[in-house]
């Protein structure tokens, strides 16, 4: 049974369960090499495999969060392309934070930051300009909401507060516990992507009066997927650098079967893949739904 939330609207029929979260995203990349030198000597991640496709993940754990691959002739993502605005790296503490912030001031990188109330955030893009977020949560207890609307906000970052949780201890890679914590799209509609995503998929609605975005989420979290209508399209063509699919992890199989049937019902698509299934939505980011691994 579905829990009340003290924020949030429900979507009309089908929830996510509580439990649901976002696993991995696999992106298409212009130079294979080159992107696999970006994402683990400034991300911090390591090679779990290398083939065809290349997964990466946290220190010490062997837990996919980014898998790429290429292909002949693929060039760097779209400027104002649908899809990808940013996949989201959760460190597990503020501390790791500091520690991640002090050594990308050390490599130079150009940077953005932002206080979102729920969350600490920095902002980086990779050799193809597809973008990254990496954040740290504040403890929900200190979430604060606006009526059933999770308070967010673009503040300016205290970064030299962030640095100093960090206790002057050298960066080391993303450390175990770290997670894909959410996914933000760029989309054309708000109307469409909350009929796909909250009254197809199951989200709830967390966050809706943010100027040209809509913030959704299973479990009580404050966003597992950002989408906004701040880029102008049109979607990316298949020869450029891209997010190809993300993953979104449900507890069972039967809740894979559930989104499927919810998602089918609304008059959307879906294939069956090995181990869950995969929908696109208007823009053709697919969505991978899959059951939690025993």
């Amino acid at each position: 049974m579905r829990r009340e939330r003290p924020y949030g609207i429900a979507p009309p029929a089908f929830s996510l369960p509580d439990e649901t979260h976002v696993g991995g995203v696999r992106l298409q990349v212009s130079d294979l090499a080159q992107s696999i030198a970006y994402y683990q000597q400034v991300i911090g991640l390591h090679v779990i495999t290398a083939a065809d496709t290349v997964t990466l993940g946290p220190s010490g754990d062997d837990r996919p969060l980014l898998t790429l691959q290429t292909s002949p002739g693929v060039t760097r993502a779209g400027r104002g392309a649908f899809g990808l605005y940013h996949f989201a790296i959760l460190l597990p503490q503020r501390a790791a934070l500091g520690r991640f912030a002090a050594h990308i001031a050390e490599l130079g990188v150009r940077v953005g930051a932002a206080d979102h109330l729920v969350s600490e955030s920095l902002y980086l893009w990779d050799p193809d300009g597809l973008g990254i977020e990496v954040y740290a949560d504040r403890p929900r207890s200190s979430w604060q909401r606006i009526g059933r609307e999770v308070a967010m906000t673009t503040d300016p970052l205290d970064l030299t507060s962030v640095i100093a949780d960090g206790r002057g201890i050298a960066w080391d890679g993303t450390p175990a516990g770290t997670t894909i914590g959410h996914v933000h799209l760029s989309v054309g509609s708000l109307e469409l992507a909350e009929n796909f995503y909250h009254r197809a998929l199951g989200f709830d609605k967390t966050v809706w009066n943010y100027s040209g975005a809509l913030f959704l989420a299973a479990g009580g979290y404050h966003h597992h997927l950002g989408t906004n209508t701040w880029s102008s399209g049109p979607s990316p063509s298949a020869d450029q650098a891209q997010l190809l699919a993300w993953d979104l992890v449900v507890p069972s199989r039967e809740d894979v079967i559930a989104a499927r049937r919810s998602l089918e019902s609304a008059g959307y698509l879906s294939e069956p893949a090995a181990d869950g299934v995969t929908a696109a939505d208007p823009w053709g980011t697919r969505v991978h739904i899959r059951a939690k691994a025993l």
